[in-house]
């Protein structure tokens, strides 16, 4: 006999891409940051929103792009800054100019294998794109 399952069916979980890189970077510091503050989570169920990676995905991404020299010890001291922080560098504060400037490299340097990975969104137009050639 077959136990029937009280309440409402589980929804199925709908992973959801990041529109951007800074929405990304900013999520993997406040994941970082509850971390480091004890918190343990299942995978996937950060923020309320199933996401199609995990903090330790980013991790291994700027160390790949370290070692490869795409990102250098400068772009990850001002991920790191403008990160616990929780906005970007101002380009129009003289102060954050070369701050900013590091963060736009970064943020590029990023993007396209997070956008091949399906962690960001994908552009316009380029849904299928990514099938086709495989």
């Amino acid at each position: 006999m077959t136990r029937m399952r009280r309440g409402p069916a589980p929804a199925p979980s709908r992973v959801e891409s990041f529109d951007t890189v800074e929405e990304v970077w900013f999520w993997f510091m406040a994941a970082r940051r509850a971390a480091a503050d004890g918190a343990h989570f299942a995978r996937g169920s950060r923020g309320g929103v199933p996401r199609p990676c995990e903090p330790a995905d980013i991790l291994r991404l700027l160390d790949r792009l370290h070692r490869v020299r795409r990102l250098e010890r400068d772009h990850l001291l001002v991920l790191r800054h403008y990160g616990q922080r929780g906005w970007p560098p101002d380009p129009y504060a003289p102060r954050e100019r070369h701050a900013a400037r590091l963060w736009d490299e970064a943020m590029r340097a990023m993007e396209v294998p997070l956008r091949a990975k399906g962690v960001l969104k994908p552009l316009h137009g380029d849904s299928d794109r990514r099938w086709a050639s495989g």
